[in-house]
């Protein structure tokens, strides 16, 4: 087990912080992990590289059911 992501896995483990995998590219595997009050995304490719996205906020509440509705209406297919 010598790829990075195995690595990166092992030391989310140790700290015990949460993260989930899924999968949305061909060549990567997206690991979300969710701090206090930042959400990082790592996106590890299958030759070991890693891409990392950090988003940070102050996690307040920024709408109700119809923000939900008007986002899905904006972003979805």
């Amino acid at each position: 087990m010598d790829h990075p992501l195995y690595k990166l896995l092992k030391k989310l483990d140790e700290k015990r912080l949460y993260y989930s995998l899924s999968r949305h590219r061909s060549d990567t595997i997206l690991v979300s992990v969710t701090l206090v009050g930042m959400r990082v995304e790592v996106d590890v490719f299958d030759d070991g590289r890693m891409d990392v996205s950090c988003f940070r906020g102050d996690e307040s509440v920024e709408g109700f059911e119809d923000l939900a509705y008007a986002l899905i209406a904006e972003y979805g297919d």
